[in-house]
């Protein structure tokens, strides 16, 4: 436990933190507000917090979880709408109401939801990062794959069917280091890239029902889409107006790409 030393809006100097790592996740204040350490000298961290610092003061204390930041991944990911540290907006909304209230932790996904998976892989077989142990229907059009996470590999010692919230084991493997259970969710580093075999080009387009955007700025899927607009109600009001084009199911990858413009 360590406590805050100076405050200058969203960044804090932090002193006697232990045990402390570059881009370690920290809760500071008595709120418990979300904290990344972004500089490290000694035992002296600049920490870039993610929350309002309102009425953080020095001396106020400051606890380093140990982790790195991260997202979960897991069926129900796909249908959510999060905040910038994955804290889904219904859940805030439901609990908090219209405003987002500073240090309120909830789980990114769902922890009571039952998924039905269905085992694609057999045990006894040899498995590593990636193989496909099974499927989750996550919606009537998203066939949600369920992967072995990256980093484990070995003999795929049991794999269950059947209705599994997100913290129940479905299985296990057993590796070099011993045994791994496996879940239907998997935590991820962000600042780590997803491995990936190999890059597809995108070439089927995106019909997004806005006939200036298909006509001068065509989208392709799983492609960027080009959005020239300044930040803010441009922008939105033509993400939001395509979700109501012809093709709803494929609104997901406009409304992710116009995100991540801004």
């Amino acid at each position: 436990m360590g406590s805050v030393a100076r405050v200058s809006g969203p960044v804090v100097i932090a002193e006697g933190l232990e045990n402390a790592k570059m881009f370690d996740v920290v809760r500071v204040g008595s709120l418990g507000l979300v904290g990344e350490i972004i500089r490290l000298i000694d035992r002296t961290a600049t920490v870039q917090v993610y929350e309002d610092t309102t009425g953080v003061r020095p001396g106020d204390p400051i606890e380093n979880t140990g982790q790195a930041l991260s997202v979960e991944l897991g069926p129900g990911l796909l249908k959510s709408i999060y905040d910038g540290v994955q804290r889904p907006l219904d859940v805030l909304q439901q609990n908090l109401g219209d405003f987002i209230t500073r240090g309120f932790v909830a789980p990114a996904l769902n922890e009571t939801t039952r998924w039905e998976f269905t085992p694609t892989a057999a045990a006894g077989s040899k498995v590593g990062p990636g193989a496909i142990l099974g499927t989750v229907q996550e919606t009537p059009l998203i066939l949600h794959k369920i992967m072995v996470p990256p980093g484990v590999e070995g003999t795929l010692e049991s794999l269950r069917a059947g209705s599994f919230t997100i913290r129940e084991e479905i299985g296990a493997i057993q590796g070099p280091n011993g045994r791994v259970p496996l879940f239907l969710a998997q935590k991820w580093v962000v600042r780590i890239p997803r491995p990936v075999k190999e890059k597809l080009p995108p070439g089927i387009p995106l019909i997004t029902g806005q006939r200036v955007i298909d006509t001068f700025f065509p989208v392709a899927k799983g492609g960027p889409p080009a959005s020239p607009a300044p930040s803010g109600r441009a922008r939105r009001s033509r993400s939001s107006s395509s979700r109501s084009g012809p093709i709803p199911t494929s609104s997901s990858t406009w409304d992710a790409g116009s995100a991540g413009t801004r």
